[in-house]
Protein backbone atom coordinates (compact mmCIF):
# COMPACT_ATOMS: atom_id res chain seq x y z
CA UNK A 1 0.00 0.00 0.00
CA UNK A 2 1.52 3.27 -1.14
CA UNK A 3 1.43 6.14 1.35
CA UNK A 4 1.95 9.66 0.02
CA UNK A 5 3.52 11.88 2.68
CA UNK A 6 3.60 15.65 2.12
CA UNK A 7 5.94 18.13 3.79
CA UNK A 8 5.41 21.85 3.22
CA UNK A 9 8.31 24.13 4.09
CA UNK A 10 9.33 27.78 3.90
CA UNK A 11 12.66 28.88 5.36
CA UNK A 12 12.75 25.80 7.56
CA UNK A 13 16.48 25.16 7.75
CA UNK A 14 16.50 24.84 11.54
CA UNK A 15 14.60 21.56 11.82
CA UNK A 16 14.03 20.24 8.30
CA UNK A 17 16.79 17.62 8.39
CA UNK A 18 15.29 16.07 11.53
CA UNK A 19 11.95 15.86 9.75
CA UNK A 20 13.65 14.15 6.80
CA UNK A 21 15.53 11.76 9.09
CA UNK A 22 12.29 10.57 10.68
CA UNK A 23 10.90 9.74 7.24
CA UNK A 24 14.07 8.13 5.93
CA UNK A 25 14.03 5.86 8.99
CA UNK A 26 10.55 4.46 8.21
CA UNK A 27 10.42 0.71 7.61
CA UNK A 28 7.36 0.82 5.36
CA UNK A 29 8.56 -0.08 1.83
CA UNK A 30 6.11 1.95 -0.26
CA UNK A 31 6.36 5.66 0.52
CA UNK A 32 5.90 8.50 -1.93
CA UNK A 33 7.46 11.61 -0.39
CA UNK A 34 6.49 15.04 -1.68
CA UNK A 35 8.18 18.28 -0.58
CA UNK A 36 6.49 21.59 -1.42
CA UNK A 37 8.71 24.63 -0.78
CA UNK A 38 7.30 28.15 -0.79
CA UNK A 39 10.40 29.78 -2.29
CA UNK A 40 12.77 29.59 0.66
CA UNK A 41 15.65 32.07 0.90
CA UNK A 42 17.67 30.38 3.67
CA UNK A 43 19.50 27.04 3.45
CA UNK A 44 16.29 25.02 3.06
CA UNK A 45 16.91 24.30 -0.62
CA UNK A 46 20.44 23.07 0.15
CA UNK A 47 19.03 20.63 2.71
CA UNK A 48 16.39 19.46 0.24
CA UNK A 49 19.00 18.90 -2.46
CA UNK A 50 21.10 16.86 -0.05
CA UNK A 51 18.10 14.57 0.48
CA UNK A 52 16.78 14.42 -3.08
CA UNK A 53 17.30 10.67 -3.34
CA UNK A 54 14.55 10.25 -0.71
CA UNK A 55 12.13 12.73 -2.32
CA UNK A 56 9.78 11.65 -5.11
CA UNK A 57 8.34 15.05 -5.96
CA UNK A 58 9.70 18.52 -5.23
CA UNK A 59 8.74 22.04 -6.24
CA UNK A 60 9.90 25.43 -5.00
CA UNK A 61 7.68 28.39 -5.85
CA UNK A 62 5.64 31.07 -4.17
CA UNK A 63 2.23 30.01 -2.95
CA UNK A 64 -0.79 31.38 -1.11
CA UNK A 65 0.26 29.92 2.21
CA UNK A 66 0.53 26.62 4.05
CA UNK A 67 -2.74 25.08 2.93
CA UNK A 68 -2.35 26.12 -0.70
CA UNK A 69 0.99 24.31 -0.63
CA UNK A 70 -0.59 21.23 0.97
CA UNK A 71 -3.25 21.23 -1.73
CA UNK A 72 -0.50 21.28 -4.36
CA UNK A 73 1.02 18.21 -2.75
CA UNK A 74 -2.33 16.43 -2.65
CA UNK A 75 -2.88 17.10 -6.35
CA UNK A 76 0.53 15.59 -7.17
CA UNK A 77 0.16 12.57 -4.87
CA UNK A 78 -0.46 9.11 -6.29
CA UNK A 79 -0.65 6.98 -3.14
CA UNK A 80 -3.77 5.30 -1.84
CA UNK A 81 -3.25 7.06 1.49
CA UNK A 82 -2.19 10.67 2.12
CA UNK A 83 -0.59 12.12 5.24
CA UNK A 84 1.08 15.43 6.14
CA UNK A 85 4.21 15.99 8.20
CA UNK A 86 5.16 19.58 8.98
CA UNK A 87 8.74 20.59 8.30
CA UNK A 88 9.59 21.10 11.97
CA UNK A 89 7.85 17.93 13.21
CA UNK A 90 8.98 14.31 13.33
CA UNK A 91 7.42 10.89 13.05
CA UNK A 92 7.75 9.44 16.52
CA UNK A 93 9.23 6.04 15.56
CA UNK A 94 10.34 4.05 12.52
CA UNK A 95 7.18 1.92 12.37
CA UNK A 96 4.55 4.69 12.09
CA UNK A 97 3.81 4.42 8.37
CA UNK A 98 3.95 0.63 8.55
CA UNK A 99 1.34 0.64 11.31
CA UNK A 100 -0.82 3.04 9.30
CA UNK A 101 -0.65 0.80 6.23
CA UNK A 102 -1.42 -2.29 8.30
CA UNK A 103 -4.47 -0.63 9.86
CA UNK A 104 -5.90 0.29 6.46
CA UNK A 105 -5.16 -3.18 5.09
CA UNK A 106 -6.79 -4.88 8.06
CA UNK A 107 -9.99 -2.88 7.65
CA UNK A 108 -10.55 -1.75 4.03
CA UNK A 109 -13.84 -0.11 5.00
CA UNK A 110 -12.19 2.71 6.94
CA UNK A 111 -11.45 6.08 5.36
CA UNK A 112 -8.94 7.44 7.85
CA UNK A 113 -6.50 6.74 10.65
CA UNK A 114 -5.44 9.04 13.50
CA UNK A 115 -3.39 8.63 16.65
CA UNK A 116 -1.57 10.40 19.48
CA UNK A 117 0.75 13.40 19.47
CA UNK A 118 3.28 14.98 21.79
CA UNK A 119 4.03 18.70 21.77
CA UNK A 120 7.76 19.11 22.39
CA UNK A 121 10.12 21.97 23.16
CA UNK A 122 11.73 23.23 19.93
CA UNK A 123 15.31 22.45 20.97
CA UNK A 124 15.54 20.23 24.05
CA UNK A 125 12.73 17.80 23.02
CA UNK A 126 11.05 18.04 26.43
CA UNK A 127 7.41 17.00 26.21
CA UNK A 128 5.22 20.02 26.98
CA UNK A 129 1.79 18.59 26.21
CA UNK A 130 0.39 15.16 25.37
CA UNK A 131 -2.58 14.86 23.01
CA UNK A 132 -4.12 11.46 23.63
CA UNK A 133 -7.09 10.69 21.42
CA UNK A 134 -9.78 8.00 21.43
CA UNK A 135 -12.04 6.01 19.17
CA UNK A 136 -15.03 8.20 18.55
CA UNK A 137 -17.95 9.03 16.26
CA UNK A 138 -19.05 12.15 14.43
CA UNK A 139 -21.21 13.09 17.44
CA UNK A 140 -18.06 13.97 19.39
CA UNK A 141 -17.33 16.81 16.96
CA UNK A 142 -20.34 18.56 18.51
CA UNK A 143 -18.58 18.32 21.90
CA UNK A 144 -15.40 20.06 20.79
CA UNK A 145 -13.43 16.89 20.01
CA UNK A 146 -11.14 16.59 17.02
CA UNK A 147 -8.30 14.23 16.07
CA UNK A 148 -4.75 15.56 16.09
CA UNK A 149 -4.41 16.77 12.52
CA UNK A 150 -0.67 15.92 12.17
CA UNK A 151 -1.53 12.28 12.91
CA UNK A 152 -4.33 12.07 10.36
CA UNK A 153 -3.99 9.79 7.32
CA UNK A 154 -6.79 9.75 4.76
CA UNK A 155 -7.66 7.80 1.64
CA UNK A 156 -6.59 9.80 -1.40
CA UNK A 157 -10.04 9.45 -2.99
CA UNK A 158 -11.63 11.54 -0.21
CA UNK A 159 -10.00 14.70 -1.51
CA UNK A 160 -11.61 14.14 -4.90
CA UNK A 161 -14.98 13.44 -3.32
CA UNK A 162 -15.13 16.09 -0.59
CA UNK A 163 -12.53 18.69 -1.55
CA UNK A 164 -9.16 19.82 -0.24
CA UNK A 165 -8.21 22.48 2.34
CA UNK A 166 -10.15 25.76 2.27
CA UNK A 167 -7.93 28.79 1.67
CA UNK A 168 -10.18 31.41 3.27
CA UNK A 169 -10.00 30.24 6.90
CA UNK A 170 -6.35 30.81 7.80
CA UNK A 171 -4.98 28.33 10.31
CA UNK A 172 -8.45 26.84 10.86
CA UNK A 173 -8.31 25.15 7.45
CA UNK A 174 -7.33 21.83 9.00
CA UNK A 175 -10.15 22.06 11.57
CA UNK A 176 -12.64 22.87 8.82
CA UNK A 177 -11.51 19.89 6.74
CA UNK A 178 -11.87 17.61 9.76
CA UNK A 179 -15.39 18.94 10.43
CA UNK A 180 -16.30 18.53 6.76
CA UNK A 181 -14.99 14.98 6.57
CA UNK A 182 -15.86 13.63 10.02
CA UNK A 183 -19.13 15.48 10.70
CA UNK A 184 -20.66 16.58 7.41
CA UNK A 185 -19.69 13.49 5.39
CA UNK A 186 -19.31 11.10 8.34
CA UNK A 187 -16.22 9.30 7.13
CA UNK A 188 -15.19 6.13 8.93
CA UNK A 189 -11.98 6.68 10.87
CA UNK A 190 -10.08 4.43 13.25
CA UNK A 191 -8.00 5.43 16.24
CA UNK A 192 -4.48 3.99 16.29
CA UNK A 193 -3.47 4.00 19.99
CA UNK A 194 0.17 4.98 19.62
CA UNK A 195 2.35 8.07 19.63
CA UNK A 196 2.64 9.05 15.97
CA UNK A 197 4.13 12.56 15.84
CA UNK A 198 6.43 14.76 17.91
CA UNK A 199 5.30 18.30 17.15
CA UNK A 200 7.36 21.34 18.10
CA UNK A 201 5.41 24.05 19.90
CA UNK A 202 5.07 27.47 18.32
CA UNK A 203 2.73 26.92 15.38
CA UNK A 204 1.28 29.61 13.12
CA UNK A 205 -1.92 30.01 15.15
CA UNK A 206 -0.02 30.60 18.42
CA UNK A 207 2.45 33.30 17.43
CA UNK A 208 0.71 36.39 18.83
CA UNK A 209 -2.43 37.63 20.53
CA UNK A 210 -3.86 38.79 17.19
CA UNK A 211 -3.13 35.44 15.53
CA UNK A 212 -4.88 33.63 18.36
CA UNK A 213 -7.95 35.84 18.01
CA UNK A 214 -7.91 35.27 14.25
CA UNK A 215 -7.66 31.51 14.78
CA UNK A 216 -10.62 31.63 17.19
CA UNK A 217 -12.76 33.54 14.69
CA UNK A 218 -11.87 31.16 11.89
CA UNK A 219 -12.63 28.13 14.08
CA UNK A 220 -16.09 29.61 14.62
CA UNK A 221 -16.51 30.14 10.88
CA UNK A 222 -15.49 26.52 10.27
CA UNK A 223 -18.12 25.30 12.71
CA UNK A 224 -20.84 27.46 11.16
CA UNK A 225 -19.84 26.41 7.64
CA UNK A 226 -20.44 22.78 8.58
CA UNK A 227 -23.68 23.50 10.42
CA UNK A 228 -22.43 22.36 13.82
CA UNK A 229 -25.12 23.27 16.37
CA UNK A 230 -24.25 25.59 19.29
CA UNK A 231 -21.00 26.70 17.67
CA UNK A 232 -19.90 29.00 20.50
CA UNK A 233 -20.37 26.24 23.10
CA UNK A 234 -18.50 23.76 20.91
CA UNK A 235 -15.66 26.25 20.54
CA UNK A 236 -15.47 26.70 24.31
CA UNK A 237 -15.37 22.93 24.86
CA UNK A 238 -12.68 22.61 22.20
CA UNK A 239 -10.47 25.09 24.04
CA UNK A 240 -11.16 23.57 27.45
CA UNK A 241 -10.31 20.08 26.18
CA UNK A 242 -6.68 21.17 25.84
CA UNK A 243 -6.34 21.52 29.61
CA UNK A 244 -6.00 17.77 30.14
CA UNK A 245 -3.07 17.67 27.71
CA UNK A 246 -0.73 19.25 30.27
Amino acid sequence: MKISLITVVYNGEAFLQECFNSIIAQNHPDIEYLVIDGGSTDKTLDIINQNRSHIDYFVSEKDKGLYDAINKGIRQSTGEIVGILNADDMLASADILGKVASAFSANPAIDGIYGDLDYIHPTNYKVIRKWRSKQTTYHDLKKGWMPAHPTLYLKRELFDQYGTYALDLGTAADYELILRYFYTHKIRAEYLPMLMVNMRIGGLSNQSFNSRISALINDYKALKRNNIPNAMLVLLKKKLSKLNQF
